[in-house]
């Protein structure tokens, strides 16, 4: 078994709170407003997006990921203000393996504790079990991200460890990052139930 993975597909998801398509080129226009005004988005994060220059490499290595098929960006669209929201991608796809991370989120200060992101790993974690037939969803975050990880027991997931120094941060020094999992047979027994519960 593998991984049903195409990165030259078009995937589209989207409920009644959220879309999210594909992250393309043109995006940069989008995201400037939030590399300006809201540098501190990426303050735990290995890569920066911030300022114009930042952000411009951020969009162009999440699409070269995408052409080597080891990534895949998604823009995020929240229905309800009718306004792009952030972004959120699957990395480090691994089609033998069933595994996949899901990570590099990040939404605009407006937009964070509203519930959008509940709509959006629900979506991704279904596509990821239900349509690319995944056996493990991985997520990591800087053990210092008290909110990123909060949000992500609160979607059902299983903290596993920590890898201690185990990548530079983007204004220097290193980070300890908390590695948590959502595994099929638990999507399928509990965690899809409960996250759509809380949705």
């Amino acid at each position: 078994m593998t991984l049903n993975f195409d990165p030259k597909e078009e995937y589209i998801l989207e409920d009644e709170r959220v879309l999210l398509r594909p992250l393309k080129e043109t995006d940069l226009e989008i995201f400037l407003p939030f590399a300006i005004n809201e540098p501190d988005t990426w303050k735990y994060s290995g890569i920066s997006a911030k300022g114009e220059g930042g952000m411009k490499t951020y969009v162009n290595a999440a699409l070269s990921g995408r052409a080597d098929g080891k990534e895949y960006a998604f823009i995020v669209f929240d229905k309800q203000l009718n306004e792009y929201a952030g972004s959120t991608r699957f990395y480090d796809i691994q089609p033998a393996n069933q595994a996949l991370q899901l990570g590099y989120t990040w939404y605009g200060g407006k937009y964070r504790g509203t519930g959008l992101n509940k709509h959006c790993k629900f979506l991704l974690l279904q596509f990821a079990f239900e349509t690319l037939n995944a056996e493990r969803v991985e997520f990591r975050a800087d053990a210092r991200n008290d909110r990123s990880i909060a949000a992500m027991k609160s979607i059902g997931c299983t903290v596993e460890g920590i890898l201690r120094s185990n990548m530079p941060l983007c204004d220097g020094g290193r980070r300890n990052s908390i590695v948590l999992s959502i595994l099929k047979n638990e999507w399928e027994s509990t965690v899809k139930e409960n996250l759509k519960k809380r949705l």
